[in-house]
């Protein structure tokens, strides 16, 4: 299963959904496994933290079909910005004394 899964991620074209759903038989067969001693469940975890960061790569991969510059900074922008708001706030509460009685 987790070859299948992986094949999928790395292959040609294979529809979202069927990408997804080969993923999630891949880890419930994983888990299955580590239940059963077939595997240990560090080992299991791995494979499956690998299987998510390929599935992950996969999805990011459609933003790089936009034609032109304008499009991809863009689709970029989004994400800067919500990454800058919550910087401030993170450095605020850090920098702030602890309240003396």
């Amino acid at each position: 299963m987790v070859v299948k899964a992986r094949k999928s991620l790395l292959g040609g074209p294979v529809a979202e959904s069927e990408r997804f759903a080969l993923m999630l038989e891949a880890v419930r067969a994983l888990d299955r496994a580590a239940s059963k001693g077939v595997l240990h469940k560090n080992n299991a975890s791995r494979r499956k933290a690998r299987l998510t960061k390929q599935m992950a790569k996969v999805a990011m991969a459609p933003a790089a079909s936009v034609k032109g510059k304008k499009g991809a900074v863009a689709a970029a922008k989004p994400a800067a910005s919500a990454s800058k708001s919550a910087a401030p706030k993170a450095a605020a509460a850090k920098a702030a004394p602890p309240k003396k009685k």
